[in-house]
């Protein structure tokens, strides 16, 4: 698999296989005369095993019955049909689904009023800077049970007094400074590594998505200036040596981007890189830190069984749910990142904290640096709703351009042809 597809993979849609119900007549209760919950799952994990286990110790009443399959072509195909038809699962997660139009058609849920009438949930506690992006027409219809976010990440050591305003640099400045750090030391440094350009054309497109696509409108900008200067500006940056697409040795690069999917990763991954990381907003990167929601579940608005579903939602906000070992990424209770902090900084304090993979390795980090974890976390606020579908468009037909078969002008009609066709399908 390509790395643009991987990242696209990681950072947009968390493509798996999948399952749903094949519609048709609902068995409201089980054979125990328990009320049946059925949740559709893009595929089978020990996460939901154990939140199946939990959840039906705390609500003994009710018998949730988890679907899967191994074809997510099908899965797709299969829910949009039950659902259209006002059947399928009571639960199901949407990544990859066309959620706008089921918003539009009234087929989901709006969870908003759950949220604020529901006793069991600490809504102060809860991440309201995730939340409040993933509202479509203001209103939640599908909710994440964790997320991940991006991070670029500079050597401090190398950076030094270096007057960066990472808030509004461009990646014409990026690469005049890294040009300078280079030339600081006695070996070759390059900003970064180990990926090729079409890999960084979606990290930046991602980025930057809704200056070239307007799905309410169906029109795209790939054939403008604009994105042609990207496609330039990136290749040059390769032709210079100021990046590398061949593996770098640890301490051979600059910057580092990354993908941080629990408080643990905050210290993990920028000090395998640096032993003295400094986090930055990455060139050109409107907001704070990039968000990427785990998989995202939506209650069917025809389900028979909405308050037995929601009842399950509402578990996996709570702190039982949210501390489940299995989840993915940070959780959307404050106090759980906190607590996870917490612990860390006692053990990094304590001299007991060991970087992951590296034996015995200790590290330092001081308690200025945790404080700038916290506000990573607390205000990342970057969230676009993506098409992985365009952007695996866009980044197969780069691939051309940056090999030198095609022009940029060339390679961005065709980006633009493409992913036009495909809007209006």
């Amino acid at each position: 698999m390509k790395k643009w597809l991987w990242m696209i993979c990681i950072g947009i849609l968390i493509t798996t296989t999948t399952a749903c119900g094949s519609g048709g007549s609902k068995d409201l209760e089980s054979k125990e005369g328990k009320t049946v919950v059925t949740l559709s799952v893009q595929q089978p994990s020990s996460f939901f095993q154990a939140a199946e286990k939990k959840f039906e110790e705390k609500y003994p009443d009710i018998d949730l019955q988890i679907q899967t399959t191994d074809d997510y072509e099908k899965y797709q195909k299969t829910t949009n049909t039950a659902l259209l038809s006002g059947k399928g699962p009571d639960i199901f997660e949407v990544s990859g689904l066309p959620i706008d139009d089921y918003v539009n058609k009234k087929l989901l849920l709006n969870m908003d009023d759950s949220i604020e009438q529901d006793k069991t949930l600490n809504k102060n506690d809860l991440q309201m800077n995730i939340l409040e992006l993933l509202k479509l027409n203001g209103g939640m219809y599908a909710m994440p049970f964790g997320f991940s976010l991006r991070a670029f990440v500079g050597d401090g050591d190398i950076l030094g007094n270096t007057n960066i305003d990472d808030k509004n640099w461009t990646w014409k400045e990026f690469e005049e400074i890294s040009k300078k750090l280079a030339e600081k030391g006695t070996e070759r440094r390059y900003a970064l590594a180990n990926d090729p350009p079409d890999f960084l054309l979606t990290d930046i497109i991602l980025d930057r998505y809704t200056e070239f696509v307007d799905h309410s409108a169906k029109k795209a900008k790939f054939d403008s200036p604009l994105f042609v200067g990207v496609l330039q500006q990136i290749k040059k940056m390769y032709d210079d040596k100021v990046m590398t697409s061949e593996p770098a040795d640890i301490g051979k690069q600059l910057f580092y981007s990354t993908v941080l999917r629990s408080p643990a990763d905050l210290i993990n991954d920028p000090h395998q890189f640096f032993s003295n990381p400094k986090l930055l907003q990455k060139p050109e990167q409107k907001g704070g830190p990039r968000i990427i929601p785990s998989s995202q579940f939506a209650i069917q608005a025809n389900s028979p069984v909405k308050e037995e579903a929601w009842k399950f939602i509402a578990f996996l906000l709570s702190e039982d749910g949210q501390s489940l070992q299995d989840r993915d990424g940070f959780s959307l209770l404050k106090s759980v990142n906190e607590k996870q902090l917490n612990d860390i900084q006692t053990q990094v304090k304590n001299g007991k904290y060991k970087l992951r993979g590296s034996g015995s390795l200790k590290v330092s980090v001081s308690d200025e640096e945790f404080t700038q974890f916290r506000q990573f976390i607390n205000t990342a606020d970057n969230y676009t709703d993506l098409d992985g579908k365009v952007i695996s468009i866009m980044g197969s037909e780069a691939i051309s351009f940056f090999s030198g078969q095609k022009s940029a002008e060339e390679v961005a009609k065709l980006i633009q042809n493409r992913v036009k066709i495909y809007l209006n399908e």
